[in-house]
């Protein structure tokens, strides 16, 4: 009878060391991770990060949790997934300097089912060697030959959907002209019908991502993933279209992003899977379409707040545009000589940053700044710890398109691109369109804000709550 006392003694005993030994160890497991906190439980803190953003001051998630917890470094939870945002340029320079080292890049996975389908058409070889190829075609010594083809489309786009009017929204004409031209560019359709089955389906993709991933019919999610569907079936008919061309050797085929990737082949000599190819340049889209056309509509809202930065751009451009025959696109040296346009480009980047930052995946657990980040954790990178902070930026909140003369910010502080061997592939293709299109604008018309004080929201990119309408005033001839 005195055995069994003993025994569950024996046992509360050594329940009680095994919890402790477990307390102990999780506790000086986790006393290295970063500081911060997770939030709710499944959706984390990534409510607050959108209500930040739909108010219009996202840096604010972002700042305050750098006061509370620490100026380089914090943990949180977004999109269900454990996150360490890395602050400063400090944080900057160390992601963007350990790509395949200790991470790669990331996009969360709701947004993968809706651009690549499944997973594993995101991460696979031909993907990789796909963004390669990309790298390739954006290099600014191909770009420049694409110069007079923007300058001719956005000519007809201004003829068009400006000039007969007297009133315009700038965001969604800009969108409108940056779609077409990577249409143009990206796949050489032109017909107006064939760009709007891409852009129909595309606006459901581009609703859907900055949605709640619920999956059920009626949701915008449910309809981004149809879009994201259709998006590639059109694209798969159009390389297979394309194989074709290429089969029968007809020298008049497209030398365009498509060719680009059709012609490309893995170590092995192996053609690029198809679905792979159409997720990827669906990805491209995605990636070059709101950013480019929020910088643009960012642009043209600070030229009309600022009439004198406005005259200085204006004669800047009215100089190259002297320079030419009536008949003369732009050209790579026109490009050169707008150094204070894209200065003005910049400076309003930085105010309004086309996107927030990016993800990345830890591939291997690392530690910086005394904490460890375990390897399947994600990590963010984001724009909102630098462009607005007073220690790289004095006055932060003035527009002062002086900060990039000379040699400009300092290294890893204005990073609307990135930064470092992972600098955005599509930055000069970004630059080109900002600065063809504030050509012909600012040559042709000055404006005014229908709405003075427009909210600026926040969602993939900056967004003014109406558009930016604007008043034209066209120049006299």
């Amino acid at each position: 009878m005195d055995i069994l006392p003993n025994l569950l003694h024996i046992v509360v005993v050594s329940i009680s060391f095994c919890l402790v030994f477990l307390i102990f160890r999780q506790k000086s497991t986790h006393s290295k991770l970063p500081p911060g906190k997770k939030g709710w439980p499944i959706i984390g803190e990534t409510l607050e990060f959108g209500t930040a953003g739909q108010r219009g001051t996202p840096e604010m998630f972002i700042k305050e949790r750098m006061r509370k917890y620490s100026q380089g470094l914090f943990q949180t939870s977004l999109f269900g997934e454990n996150l360490a945002v890395m602050c400063g340029a400090s944080g900057n320079k160390f992601l963007f300097s350990n790509e395949k080292k200790y991470v790669t890049a990331w996009w969360p996975r709701c947004i993968q089912k809706v651009v690549f389908e499944s997973e594993e058409n995101y991460n696979n070889n031909d993907s990789t060697k796909l963004r390669s190829l990309v790298v390739e075609f954006f290099k600014p010594e191909a770009l420049q030959y694409f110069i007079p083809i923007m300058d001719s489309m956005a000519k007809e786009h201004l003829e068009t959907d400006w000039s007969p009017y007297k009133q315009v929204k700038i965001l969604s004409l800009s969108l409108k002209y940056t779609f077409a031209l990577a249409c143009r560019l990206f796949m050489s359709i032109t017909d107006p019908n064939h760009v709007t089955t891409f852009s129909d389906p595309f606006n459901l993709v581009k609703a859907g991502t900055v949605s709640v991933p619920i999956n059920i019919p009626g949701t915008a999610y449910n309809r981004a993933l149809k879009g994201g569907k259709v998006i590639r079936q059109e694209l798969l008919a159009l390389i297979k279209e394309r194989k074709k061309e290429l089969a029968d050797n007809k020298g008049t085929v497209a030398h365009d992003l498509l060719t680009h990737t059709l012609l490309a082949s893995d170590e092995n000599g192996r053609a690029l899977d198809e679905m792979v190819i159409a997720g990827n340049i669906l990805g491209f889209l995605i990636a070059s379409h709101d950013t480019t056309s929020s910088a643009i509509t960012s642009v043209l809202k600070y030229l009309a707040e600022f009439p004198h930065v406005y005259n200085l751009v204006l004669q800047e451009q009215m100089e190259i545009a002297r320079s030419k025959g009536p008949k003369d696109l732009l050209n790579w040296d026109d490009i050169k000589k707008m150094k204070y346009s894209w200065n003005v480009a910049c400076e309003s980047m930085r105010l309004l940053s086309p996107a927030p930052g990016a993800f990345r995946e830890v591939i291997h657990e690392f530690t910086y700044k005394g904490f460890t980040i375990p390897k399947g954790w994600k990590t963010f990178w984001t724009v909102h710890s630098t462009h607005k902070n007073p220690k790289y930026f004095p006055d932060p909140e003035k527009f002062d398109p002086s900060r990039f003369e000379g040699h400009g910010p300092a290294p890893y502080t204005f990073v609307p691109f990135g930064g470092g061997p992972r600098m955005c592939a599509g930055r000069e293709y970004a630059r080109l369109q900002i600065l063809v299109y504030m050509h012909n604008v600012v040559t042709r018309f000055k404006w005014e804000k229908a709405i003075p004080d427009e909210k600026i929201t926040y969602q993939l990119s900056s967004i003014p709550a109406h558009g930016l309408p604007v008043i034209l005033k066209p120049h006299k001839l």
